[in-house]
């Protein structure tokens, strides 16, 4: 296994987000930024995903244009811009630089992702990507742990707003993953563990990148998945300022996120292994993985609402804010937020894996990463703000607990549109450039019957190839390219 592995990128991307957005879900889940006042930091990430709704639809063809290395190192250093905003919070109470930050934040996470999710789709086999994903989800995620752990420990005596040595060490691990991003190898030089290569666009332009958009926004799967992707960061507010915010004292909301990020972890390496098991069809995993994951969240949400009921805005928890040194009181509140983590991972699981089954080439992978944490951010942009202006906890609750339900059922409609060979979705029609056949390797013996192809005589004894019109669910081993863009 190579530097120029499929695997290893995949190692170093995770890195990347590791010392990035997991710093950011760290600081995120303090709720309010780590604010005893969490109206700014509401307004922030109002602010961020607004932005982050429109950049995310752009940002696939942003990163097609100029490539993954020197945008997520650009979009990287706004994480670190906004964790370093909450100092003048610290010494001013002025919040006006940080909600400016989170708007700006917004616009460099849209591409951030877009390159994130080019990766991730495009680059694993078929059988590979539940472990590619899980691979992916557990680095990034410890990051959220380490991040949990930063504020618990320069915390544990302050009872108040998170300190300034607590946002400086934000703002260097911040730095440190978007200097990363650089040890990322441009896709052309990646190989996969069969050999084969990544196809990219070789002289990719902006009016090609408008039609790929024209053509992914048209495509009926992706408005089927409209709610799973509004629905996937709404429940964040909530969690992290509703319940952790609210609920526990400063010190216990970074203990708390330590346990939410941990299961996230472990919860990534359950579920990875079931939806790339070979003991069922492809369909089947999809079937039975949804199933899972609808009666985990309705059981979730049943035992949220046991505490929610329990206080709201004007009455606090009985007994007061919780300390994890009382554990009388504290210990079934945290394990339930370790559960919500559990939850969180399946469902962004899911979501990749099945976002996954539409295409595997890089510039599509990227507009379809775009859309999806397009829709995404709207939704966390209204969960937000009606966490801003303090709407009813019970009709937060509610509200996110009604959009799982309601995500489904489409989820469910994608699904049984999976094929159980590698050839695409049922009925899909061609969502790719009408003149691209992508190919799987050429073992000397079968070919298609029809189309033309490239065939790279030092790999013809490693396998077979198949014919794929649709651009859709299959693992092509595709054509190497040149394109200078793909940095």
């Amino acid at each position: 296994m190579g530097y120029y592995s499929a695997k290893v990128q995949i190692y170093i991307l995770g890195l990347v987000c590791f010392f990035g957005p997991g710093m950011f879900n760290a600081l995120n889940g303090m709720g309010g930024g780590g604010q005893l006042n969490q109206k700014n930091g509401n307004n922030a990430n109002t602010a961020l995903y607004s932005t982050f709704t429109l950049f995310g639809l752009v940002g696939g063809a942003i990163v097609n244009l100029f490539g993954i290395r020197p945008c997520m190192f650009i979009a990287g250093l706004t994480y670190a811009l906004y964790s370093g905003s909450y100092i003048l919070v610290n010494s001013t109470g002025n919040g006006s630089l940080t909600v400016a930050c989170g708007a700006l934040l917004g616009a460099g996470a849209g591409v951030f992702w877009a390159a994130q999710g080019m990766i991730m789709m495009s680059y694993p086999r078929d059988d590979e990507k539940g472990a590619f994903i899980t691979i992916f989800w557990v680095i990034f995620n410890l990051g959220g742990v380490l991040g949990g752990i930063v504020p618990f420990v320069i915390n544990y005596h302050n009872t108040g707003a998170l300190s300034n040595a607590a946002y400086i060490a934000f703002v260097v691990l911040e730095s440190l993953g978007a200097f990363m991003s650089w040890a990322l190898v441009p896709p052309r030089k990646v190989v996969r563990a069969d050999g084969s290569h990544i196809k990219i666009d070789p002289h990719p332009s902006i009016k090609s990148q408008l039609q790929g958009m024209g053509r992914i926004m048209t495509n009926p799967l992706i408005f089927a998945l409209i709610p799973l992707s509004f629905s996937s960061n709404f429940y964040y507010s909530y969690q992290f300022s509703v319940y952790n915010g609210k609920l526990f004292t400063t010190r216990t909301r970074g203990f708390n996120n330590m346990w939410y990020w941990c299961s996230e972890i472990i919860a990534s390496l359950c579920f990875g292994a079931l939806l790339d098991t070979k003991s069922m069809s492809r369909k089947k995993r999809g079937i039975v993985s949804l199933s899972i994951v609808a009666v985990l969240w309705n059981l979730c949400w049943i035992l949220t609402y046991r505490i929610q009921r329990h206080y709201s805005a004007d009455k606090e928890y009985p007994g007061g804010q919780i300390d994890f040194l009382e554990p009388h009181r504290s210990a079934l509140p945290i394990a339930l937020y370790a559960f919500m983590g559990v939850c969180d991972a399946l469902w962004q699981n899911m979501a990749y894996w099945l976002l996954g089954t539409l295409a595997t080439d890089p510039s599509t992978s990227a507009h379809y990463a775009g859309v999806y944490k397009s829709m995404q951010s709207l939704g966390a942009a209204v969960a937000w703000q009606l966490a801003a202006k303090e709407v009813n906890y019970m009709v937060q609750m509610a509200t996110n607990w009604a959009l799982i339900n309601l995500s489904i059922p489409t989820m469910l409609f994608v699904t049984m549109r999976i094929k159980d060979s590698d050839k695409g979705m049922d009925g899909e029609q061609d969502i790719t450039a009408a003149t691209t056949t992508t190919y799987s390797r050429y073992d000397g013996n079968t070919e298609a019957d029809t189309g033309s192809y490239s065939w790279n005589k030092e790999k013809a004894d490693q396998s077979t190839i198949a014919e794929d019109t649709t651009g859709l669910g299959r693992n092509d081993a595709t054509l190497t390219s040149s394109n200078p863009n793909y940095a």
